[in-house]
């Protein structure tokens, strides 16, 4: 076993083995088609490694002085394995092949490859993390001319550039919360299992922080919670060179574990028991499978949770592109006439439009107008955030109440229930709950299912691979929406002002609104990681505009 206790032994600084362990060079060649014989490989190293003083030695201009290693092929004298290859995909491919906008796992869903639109990736200029509020990222990307930079591929996020000799293990993506981030994951895993892209890897294992969440008072070793998430790599030995495995660790903004990444404790055997935290960093920085490509998706203003030094890669999921965004709606919206009115209404608001680089964006846009502008509705065409949002919401609210079960819970309660734990979650920065959560809001096992059961595209209700029952807003800017709500009424029905918990004075003296506003606008100055913009943009959207 090779774990150490020792403070001043570091994490390399490149994330990397030793520079004293062979490294692949990477073929910088314009066609990145890799054959299984041209796989770069990274081979395993345990010695303890001095943290490089090498100012240098970044994740971007990090230079490799690798020599040509050949790695062998996956095919083994076992001839189950193959079998298990096989098995494995299978399941992946049954798992991400439909896309849930927002719909709960029931009814008729769509294939994401019917519908599915290429997303704007970029490699990002350097490793900073942008503590801009993401409003203001979404505004500066949508003005940002796309010819400045080189669009990467989902499927090419392992793939050197042209030029670029720099072998890539570790790649980051970052992107504001809706921007398709999960969504390029889902498309990069089922063209692998398709056979359609990156056949050089022979595993893939997609762990998403919200399901590792649920394993962290779980003390095992790496194969074992291997074991739990995929079953059938039970007989497999991972913790040998032979096989190409990738890890996907989706949504490090969701992550509540205690990622420390200066921790004593140094794994190298894949068999050896320990904490969830201690698995995913020994396993980021390269000590556990040096060899295994690693790709983490995070909002950015939780992307600085990895060190910089163990990222090889940085890249930017910004969302639609102008031309993509008019491909969405062609594409989900049959009616191509309805579809051109739709794109010319969102064209006439700049604030809609640019919001329209988000995907979930889209699809809750398309759920409105797909609806107002068909000639059974009548009504005011949303124009705002805040109206187009409000709408949603009523919709749902009258999806509810087709169901069979719309006696057990009534509209407000409902509603103000969920934009309390909307609203206090979003203070502590969680996007998903758990049943303790819920219950300090007031709602218990039984109203959390009949809440994800009545409002399918609002809350859902997960079971992970664990099997343990994860809940979620279906995005967080619906999360922002209902905590807005649920303080604009709390004022209003209660006479309670959310941010100080204190009740407006009785005695003659009025406090309007606005004091509510500004007091809303002071609280998300105060932000540091802008997690309350775009609520603040809810409350203030009949007074702004937007």
């Amino acid at each position: 076993m090779c774990r150490s206790f020792s403070r001043s032994d570091h994490w390399p600084k490149n994330g990397l083995p030793s520079s004293s362990a062979p490294h692949p060079e990477v073929d910088t060649s314009v066609d990145t088609t890799f054959t299984l014989e041209e796989v770069p490989r990274l081979t395993p190293d345990c010695s303890v490694q001095q943290k490089s003083s090498n100012p240098e030695s970044s994740c971007v201009s990090m230079k490799s002085n690798c020599s040509m290693h050949q790695p062998q092929p996956y095919l083994s004298h076992d001839s189950e394995l193959p079998e298990v290859f096989n098995t494995l995909r299978s399941n992946l491919r049954k798992k991400f092949e439909c896309l849930y906008e927002g719909i709960s796992k029931q009814g008729n869903p769509t294939l994401l490859n019917e519908i599915y639109t290429e997303l704007y990736i970029t490699e990002s200029e350097s490793g900073e993390i942008n503590n801009e509020h993401e409003v203001r990222q979404i505004e500066t990307q949508s003005r940002r001319a796309e010819t400045e930079d080189t669009p990467i591929k989902c499927s090419d996020i392992f793939r050197p550039l042209p030029g670029q000799d720099k072998p890539i293990r570790t790649v980051l993506t970052k992107g504001v919360a809706g921007i398709g981030k999960t969504l390029s994951v889902q498309k990069f895993i089922l063209d692998w299992a398709e056979g359609k892209e990156n056949q050089d890897v022979q595993l893939i294992f997609p762990l998403p922080f919200r399901e590792l969440n649920l394993m962290k008072d779980k003390t095992l070793s790496l194969s074992d919670h291997l074991c739990v998430f995929f079953p059938e790599t039970k007989e497999m030995d991972i913790s040998s060179d032979k096989y190409k495995v990738s890890f996907i660790f989706d949504g490090l903004d969701e992550c509540r574990l205690s990622l420390d990444f200066q921790s004593d404790v140094r794994l190298c055997d894949a068999t050896e028991s320990a904490s969830v935290d201690e698995l995913l960093t020994n396993l980021i920085v390269g000590n556990l499978l040096p060899s295994a490509l690693i790709w983490i998706t995070s909002r950015p203003a939780a992307a600085d949770l990895v060190p910089s030094e163990c990222v090889h890669r940085v890249t930017e999921v910004r969302g639609f592109s102008l031309p993509q965004k008019e491909e969405y709606f062609r594409k989900r919206i049959s009616d191509q006439s309805l579809a051109h009115r739709i794109i010319s209404h969102l064209k006439s608001s700049s604030s809609l439009f640019i919001m329209c680089h988000i995907p979930v964006f889209c699809w809750i846009s398309a759920t409105v107008l797909e609806k107002m502008l068909s000639e059974a509705e009548r009504g005011e065409i949303p124009k705002t955030l805040t109206q187009m949002y409000t709408h949603f919401l009523l919709i749902q609210t009258n999806i509810k109440h087709e169901k069979d079960y719309e006696n057990k819970v009534k509209d407000e309660d409902m509603i103000v229930k969920l934009g309390k734990l909307a609203y206090q979650q979003l203070v502590k920065g969680n996007l998903i709950f758990y049943e303790e959560d819920l219950s300090e809001c007031g709602i218990d096992e039984t109203e959390a299912s009949v809440y994800s059961g009545l409002c399918t595209q609002i809350f859902r209700e997960e079971l992970g691979l664990y099997q343990g029952k994860v809940f979620c807003f279906v995005n967080l800017s619906i999360q922002e929406h209902l905590a807005a709500l649920y303080v604009h009424l709390s004022f209003i029905n209660n006479n309670i002002n959310v941010f100080d918990q204190i009740t407006k004075p009785t005695n003659g003296d009025k406090v309007s609104l606005s004091v509510l506003h500004q007091r809303a606008v002071d609280e998300a100055l105060d932000s540091k990681n802008g997690h309350l913009d775009l609520f603040l943009i809810f409350p203030s959207g009949s007074i702004s505009g937007v």
